[in-house]
């Protein structure tokens, strides 16, 4: 998993990046292979937003939470792009079967 975590206006703590980090490991659990992560922190006023792009199988992925605070927004975005995450693998999966056409029909003698 290849992480890479900015901030506008937040100062990114070793607290925060290690709790990315543990967060990100749900995400990184439905590849074998490794895939980019690129995480953004921001603050306007009192809303902290937290934006996440993934790039996997070749597409991208965007997911974002905005809430009142840092870690709550964190946790909102995990779940969200996990769900993303597992509706992309089930279309890709059902696409990736062959068509009920093409399939060969088991004979039993009679």
């Amino acid at each position: 998993m290849n992480l890479s975590i900015s901030a506008h206006h937040v100062n990114v703590t070793e607290a925060i990046e290690s709790y990315l980090r543990n967060k990100m490991n749900r995400i990184a659990r439905h590849f074998e292979h490794s895939i980019d992560i690129n995480i953004i922190l921001s603050i306007s006023k009192h809303e902290h937003k937290a934006e996440a792009k993934l790039h996997f199988y070749g597409r991208d992925l965007f997911c974002e939470s905005v809430e009142l605070n840092l870690y709550k927004a964190i946790d909102d975005l995990v779940i969200k792009a996990d769900r993303k995450i597992l509706k992309l693998k089930n279309q890709v999966k059902r696409y990736s079967t062959e068509s009920i056409r093409r399939r060969q029909v088991a004979t039993e003698p009679a």
